[in-house]
């Protein structure tokens, strides 16, 4: 076991604080391979059951739909966790650690899976004090998302999200906090819950911690959980805090392996000739990628949630994509936009009605649409 339990403070309920050790030798990929495969089995079941009662049937409504295209999404999403959970384990990691509004970050995320947790029905609870650290922007991005996936797989209610900063030493802390027992099943579910928290978003958030050279407790009482993140690299008043762990020097030499893992891109595009362009440049990239063929699908897709960047095709850009960009910027200013136009051979930035967007010629998508999408998700981290 890589997580260390502590014994109680004497509580009336069972409590559990847990530390984050780094994985070692004993850690079991072999348990982890399988558990990787029993998450995704789970709701790929249930999918081909409802995909065989409408092969049975020829009926399917709209609540059969959406709970399809949930656990096919839940699939996907535990699939590219296992993708992130190799790249870790394998040492290709570049870390380029640069100064990160923390909070704003934060928020950022939030804010871009807004609608995520309002249709899931989770009430989400901010106290971000103001916070600077130095770190990898890209990881801390895939930090947050862990973060994110696990709280929202698992809380019943509410999730609390907490930064404050240590006075010494100065250490920014994030902290999350939420229910995952509801109080009428406790104490039955609380001997067993504990365990069914470590999902694959959990050992990736783990290994994300290890990497990063951050400190992280665990707390489980009385069927809550109490996460907190230590960031030792914590920009103080001007003055850098430097921790005594830092960044794997052999990790830091390699190269970068799909450094846009994780993210989510919208194609936009009613033809199948830029359709299979845009796959087949995108497939090395770690990118989550779903395709539309019109506004108003993107319009629907969009109803559970944003995505981090749309790539759509110019033809498509009409006043109601205009109006439906804006209503997307005004929740996300963060969006990224990507164009493909029928001319053009280079990346183009330009602003469009006081939005930006990056523009490259559908001749040129296999060479130009990969730069253009990391240079636009690494520009807010």
């Amino acid at each position: 076991m890589d997580l260390l339990d502590q014994p109680s403070d004497g509580g009336l309920a069972p409590h559990k604080s847990r530390l984050v050790a780094e994985p070692g030798p004993t850690d079991s990929f072999r348990e982890l391979i399988g558990q990787v495969g029993r998450e995704i089995a789970a709701p790929m079941t249930s999918a081909l059951e409802r995909v065989n009662a409408f092969a049975t049937t020829g009926r399917m409504d709209r609540a059969g739909l959406r709970a399809l295209r949930d656990e096919i999404e839940c699939a996907r999403r535990i699939g590219l966790g296992a993708q992130q959970l190799s790249r870790f384990a394998s040492g290709r990691v570049r870390q380029n650690a640069q100064r990160m509004n923390l909070t704003q970050t934060l928020r950022d995320a939030l804010a871009q899976r807004h609608r995520e947790t309002a249709s899931r029905g989770i009430d989400l609870r901010q106290d971000l004090k103001a916070a600077e650290v130095m770190i990898d922007a890209s990881m801390l991005s895939a930090l947050l998302q862990a973060l994110l996936d696990w709280s929202f797989e698992h809380a019943r209610s509410h999730i609390e999200f907490r930064i404050d900063v240590k006075n010494w030493p100065v250490h920014a802390r994030l902290s999350c906090r939420f229910a995952h027992v509801p109080a009428d099943e406790l104490p039955d579910v609380e001997r067993r819950s504990a365990d069914r928290l470590d999902t694959v978003p959990w050992q990736l958030l783990r290994r994300l911690v290890q990497v990063l050279g951050l400190v992280m407790q665990r707390d489980d009482e009385r069927g809550t959980v109490q996460l907190t993140l230590e960031f030792p690299k914590t920009v103080n008043e001007g003055i850098l805090t430097l921790g005594p762990l830092e960044f794997d020097e052999p990790a830091a030499a390699g190269p970068n392996s799909q450094p846009m893992v994780g993210r989510h891109v919208l194609v936009v595009t009613a033809r199948r000739e830029i359709r299979n362009a845009v796959r087949d440049t995108l497939r090395t990239m770690g990118l989550m990628v779903d395709y539309v063929a019109s506004i108003e699908e993107a319009r629907e897709f969009c109803t559970g949630g944003l995505p981090h960047a749309v790539v759509y095709e110019a033809a498509l850009a009409s006043d109601g994509f205009r109006k439906l960009r804006a209503e997307w910027v005004r929740e996300v200013p963060s969006l990224a936009f990507i164009e493909i136009a029928e001319q053009g051979r280079e990346l183009e930035v330009s602003d469009l009605g006081g939005h930006r967007t990056s523009r490259i010629g559908r001749d040129v998508i296999a060479s130009a649409l990969g730069s253009a999408l990391v240079f636009e998700l690494s520009k807010d981290g």
